[in-house]
């Protein structure tokens, strides 16, 4: 089954013991590059989580983030997150921390990742082709980390196959489910480790001629439908309304610092694997979309939010599609590349991993 993930001995890639060989696909080409570091669809539908929350608006931080008469209430302390004591597994991955540049390149699917300017290269992906045997079904995961890259190691490492055995147990009709049970299965293990830091978390699992997109955190899954950029994913930030309420229904709360809406004064993002100091309001359970593949569905980008900071949805799909569309070889490589350069040359200052899928490969 070729496939690929982040090698142990590489803070980027990591290997899956559950396939018993190297996740990289003979067909592929991996190349490390090493520098000094530098300063909803008609056809598809929406499974909610359990939790009951609804989707809702963005607010900007200049407005109220609540209609409703505000309550004085005493605010709890600013939590401050450890830093992870350095440990045997920091000192092996020392040697390879200058890793700036990741590349592979498949037949249905390329990936890129450059490290940002904020210090060692916190990103990971997997890609899993042959899924069971089978060419049809494969599974592709973008994992943006935060406080250190072990839990986005960790994720990239097993969640397609915590996801996988638990659909083995499912229904077809209960996939959403099944992946929902799938990343918290991810989160409980590693929260076992007792690693400091999380990642969040877009993944696609390609089945029967179904894609099942999912996400916990701000990676995001955009999808070109005839050229027209459809966006399967809602990002989970702490100014969504409905996360908002979530976090402060749990006793958390929420406020703009800096321009920027955080948790308890300090994450970003409302959902992911790990965040162990936060667990109590960031939640590992995913949001999932499931829609067939049809033939007017082009390619599959899963990306960080280094991306997606400085690039809109539309602009990604133009930039990619005369790379693999309405031409004799695509060349995803090359138009990863391209994405990656326009969001470094708008001043992206974190992580940048871009993964582009060619759905035509999957179609019945």
């Amino acid at each position: 089954m070729p496939c690929a993930v982040a090698p142990t001995n590489s803070p980027v890639f990591l290997s899956s013991p559950m396939f018993g060989k190297p996740m990289i696909s003979p067909s592929s080409s991996l190349s490390l590059r090493h520098t000094s570091p530098a300063p909803s669809p008609p056809s598809s539908y929406l499974h909610n989580p359990t939790n009951g929350y609804k989707e809702g608006k963005i607010i900007s931080c200049d407005s109220n983030p609540s209609p409703s008469v505000v309550l004085k209430r005493k605010r709890p302390a600013r939590i401050q997150i450890p830093f992870a004591p350095l440990s045997l597994m920091d000192e092996v991955a020392k040697p390879n921390d200058e890793v700036a540049e990741i590349d592979e390149e498949g037949e249905e699917y390329s990936v890129y990742c450059k490290r940002g300017k904020r210090g060692a290269m916190e990103d990971r992906y997997s890609a899993v082709v042959d899924l069971q045997g089978d060419t049809k079904q494969a599974f592709f995961g973008v994992f943006d980390g935060h406080g250190g890259e072990k839990a986005a190691e960790f994720s990239a490492k097993h969640l397609h196959s915590n996801i996988i055995s638990k659909i083995a147990n499912r229904c077809e009709y209960e996939i959403a489910e099944a992946v929902r049970e799938g990343y918290l299965a991810t989160d409980s293990e590693f929260l076992k480790e007792d690693i400091n830091g999380g990642t969040c978390c877009v993944t696609a699992l390609i089945r029967k001629g179904n894609l099942i997109v999912s996400n916990a955190g701000d990676c995001r899954a955009v999808m070109s439908r005839g050229g027209v950029a459809e966006a399967l994913t809602v990002d989970h930030k702490p100014s969504r309304n409905d996360e908002k309420d979530r976090i402060e229904s749990m006793g958390g709360y929420v406020d703009c610092r800096n321009g920027v809406w955080r948790i308890q004064g300090s994450l970003a993002v409302s959902r992911g694997i790990g965040d162990k100091h936060l667990k109590k309001w960031v939640i590992s359970e995913p949001e999932t979309k499931i829609l067939q593949i049809t033939h007017e569905c082009e390619f599959l980008i899963l990306a960080s939010d280094g991306i997606w900071d400085t690039v809109s949805n539309q602009e990604a799909v133009d930039i990619i599609r005369p790379f693999c569309v309405g031409i004799e070889k695509s060349d995803l490589f090359s138009a990863c590349k391209k994405l990656v350069g326009l969001s470094t040359s708008r001043g992206s200052y974190d992580d940048m991993s871009v993964m582009i899928i060619r759905l035509s490969n999957f179609t019945s």
